[in-house]
């Protein structure tokens, strides 16, 4: 066995006839305990906020989406859909034709997005089963389905067939305005069916039929805004961007989900780095306690190492002791604080402990990409904090004992 192992090991499991060593000995392995658990708790806490934040844009947003590079809509031809149609990557597609405009209900007013969509689109997205209530939209109809705050703004109910929401969009065309009454397209609209996701997605869309979008907004019956595409789970997406291009042209943008949310992945990102350098500051400052107590040790073995010198064991050989010992403390202290944390996050996944309400539980998720992560941290971060403290060993120390 190598001696510088095994003496290692002897160090790092008995005690010191000195108290005090013990102490700040045992104070460093719970340090590091107590940290590998933080650091891995905390990522594994972002991961659930993260994924419980994504679960909105899953919902809503496509896998890809076509928009047009110039302009505000394209065409489309039968043939282009054709293709789109026999794509074996693509398991559904959905033209959209979306607008801002302006609605008005009861004397009370409200800017929003009106989204024309045809019938493929509650195959595309799962807007559909976030209705909280009524129904979405019959095709060929002017009902609409709302979100929940552009209900609550506009005191907006269903089925009120005596009160309709009025939509208003400037007219297509160029000259002068000689009469403002003729300068905006006016279209009657009634709920059918209100939607809930989340606060920002709650106040922005009005759904409707692609036809009445059109008729209203005086867009062509081949142009549209964008399209939204389902892909098949193991999806090519390279592929797939490749083979729209070659149907419609350069003059197409395509984006996936993390595209069209690239804010909210930037912050995401963001997050996730602030609270991992975070922890991270913390398991430094706890293993450079542990380069303390081995320092420590290696005064309080001076006599010791006075005779393994003497004997003939080399000054590299006694530093690798120390290193050794100072690996073998975070390896335990890192075992332990992994197993700690898993229990506590796998209790919280399957029993809930922490709610934020009273029916939704604290997000958390068990990733192995932050165990991972942690153990690089932790093990670069020991040796580093051992091979400092080992590095005390030097001749000068053997002269003076």
């Amino acid at each position: 066995m190598n001696l510088s192992f095994y003496i290692a090991k002897r160090y790092a499991v008995s005690f010191s006839k000195n108290k005090a060593i013990n102490i700040i000995t045992g104070i460093a392995s719970v340090g590091i305990i107590a940290s590998t658990m933080a650091l891995f708790v905390f990522l594994s806490v972002f991961s659930g906020l993260k994924e419980f934040s994504l679960n909105f844009a899953n919902a809503t947003d496509p896998d890809l989406r076509i928009e047009t590079s110039t302009g505000k809509t394209f065409k489309i031809n039968s043939k282009q859909e054709a293709l789109l149609k026999n794509n074996s990557e693509i398991v559904s597609y959905s033209k959209i034709i979306e607008e801002r405009v302006y609605f008005m209900y009861d004397n009370k007013e409200l800017v929003a997005h009106i989204k024309g969509v045809d019938d493929n689109f509650i195959k595309v997205t799962d807007f559909k089963n976030h209705l909280y209530a009524g129904d979405w939209f019959k095709t060929n109809s002017e009902s609409v389905v709302i979100g929940s705050d552009i209900s609550r703004k506009l005191g907006l109910g269903l089925f009120d067939y005596n009160n309709a929401l009025e939509a208003y969009v400037p007219k297509p065309g160029k000259g002068d305005i000689e009469n403002p009454d003729e300068a905006f397209n006016k279209i009657l609209l009634f709920p059918s069916g209100i939607y809930s996701i989340n606060e920002e997605l709650d106040g922005k869309y009005v759904f409707c039929s692609i036809d009445l979008a059109q008729n209203f907004l005086g867009i062509k019956n081949n142009q549209i805004t964008n399209i939204e595409i389902k892909l098949k789970s193991d999806a090519n997406e390279s592929l797939v961007r490749n083979q729209l291009n070659s149907i419609f042209g350069n003059s197409i943008k395509i984006k996936n989900r993390a595209q069209l949310n690239d804010s909210l992945y930037k912050m995401l990102q963001s997050e996730n780095l602030f609270i991992y350098l975070f922890s991270t500051l913390v398991v430094i400052l706890t293993l450079f306690c542990l380069a303390g107590a081995i320092v420590m040790i290696i005064i309080d073995k001076k006599d010791n190492l006075k005779t393994l010198y003497n004997i003939g064991v080399t000054q590299k050989s006694i530093r690798n002791i120390f290193f050794t010992q100072g690996i073998i403390i975070t390896l335990f202290g890192l075992i332990i604080g992994l197993a700690l944390a898993s229990i506590l996050i796998l209790l919280q996944q399957h029993f809930s402990f922490v709610m934020i309400t009273p029916t939704m539980p604290y997000p958390i998720l068990f990733e192995w990409e932050n165990m991972v992560i942690v153990i690089t941290t932790i093990v670069i971060l020991g040796i580093v904090s051992s091979w400092i403290a080992s590095g005390t060993v030097n001749k000068k120390l053997f002269t003076t004992l």
